[in-house]
């Protein structure tokens, strides 16, 4: 397959639009007549790949159209936003601060050894005073700390997040039924349902407990598009495993099942879990036969190194 390279920001760095659509050929989906394929998104960027670089793309221009030289941004110490913000900054010139959740753990993971590599100042703030990063009084007290930033939310998510994953859709260039991605904050999928104008149907899979916010989180990313007429969508919140970044002995071996088969590597996290729920509600007669199947590999392979202790004791 030839690359179709899409320079960004400047004439240095291009990001690969042409990314595999790979069909996963399984005995389980056969007989059943299912047909998946996997959009391989991990694939479009070595250091900003899967929907972080869809996400950061609107952002990052509007910073440099705005002038700023720092990008201030949010996230859990295993957090692959801030791996593609500090790569982000280092590729494109930008001085970068993470706020980091939590307190400091030495010796380092290795996504945060990799934000310092690039560059990125590491900030902790404690549990309680993290709930409230998006309050004035929090945003106040960092500019005060660091000066002027261009404020990226946690996960990246925000309007330009948004536009940027709605022309994923346009990537894609078979007939398809379903297209489905993991959820965190809603923002991928909020793209997705701006990029189908209304036509086929979204599925989200919830990664965290509790997590019904989301359906009003993705209403009003639609609203401020202007696409909330659409109602071809939907989140299940089944398959959270317990919540961020938990897992069990169940989801490690469909992991392992998946990628020993179909030479895929995922991660437990994200895109573990969606095709996990994929698989689980194929069983259970959700798609009905004949259907065609799109899941979104959001990246974030880069986590994998950083669980190795945890898989441990799974």
């Amino acid at each position: 397959m030839v690359k179709k390279l899409r320079y960004i920001l400047d004439k240095s760095t291009y990001i690969n639009e042409n990314t595999p659509l790979e069909q996963v050929r399984d005995p389980f989906l056969a007989e059943r007549n299912i047909f998946l394929f996997v959009k391989r998104e991990d694939l479009n960027h070595p250091t900003m790949s899967g929907n972080k670089w869809h996400k950061l793309n609107y952002n990052l221009q509007d910073a440099k159209m705005q002038g700023k030289d720092t990008l201030l941004t949010f996230g859990g110490a295993f957090s692959n936003h801030i791996y593609a913000v500090a790569a982000a900054g280092k590729i494109f010139n930008f001085k970068t601060i993470g706020i980091i959740r939590g307190e400091e753990h030495r010796p380092l993971n290795p996504t945060l050894s990799f934000a310092i590599d690039n560059g990125m100042r590491i900030y902790y703030l404690d549990r309680t005073s993290y709930r409230k990063k998006s309050s004035s009084e929090i945003i106040n007290q960092l500019q005060e700390k660091f000066g002027d930033f261009y404020l990226l939310p946690e996960g990246g998510t925000n309007d330009l997040a948004v536009k940027g994953c709605s022309e994923i859709i346009s990537m894609i260039d078979i007939d398809f039924d379903y297209i489905c991605c993991p959820c965190g904050t809603g923002g991928t999928l909020a793209g997705l349902i701006s990029g189908l104008n209304g036509n086929k149907f979204a599925l989200g899979f919830a990664v965290l407990k509790g997590a019904s916010f989301l359906n009003e989180n993705v209403n009003s990313f639609l609203k401020n598009s202007r696409n909330d007429s659409f109602h071809n969508w939907d989140i299940n919140l089944d398959y959270h495993f317990g919540g961020y970044a938990r897992m069990n002995s169940t989801l490690m071996d469909f992991v392992s099942r998946f990628t020993s088969l179909t030479k895929i590597p995922i991660e437990p996290i994200y895109t573990g879990k969606m095709l996990f729920g994929i698989y689980d509600l194929v069983l259970k007669d959700y798609f009905k036969e004949g259907t065609r199947i799109i899941a979104l590999h959001t990246g974030g392979l880069q986590g994998l190194k950083g669980l190795s202790e945890k898989l441990k004791k799974i």
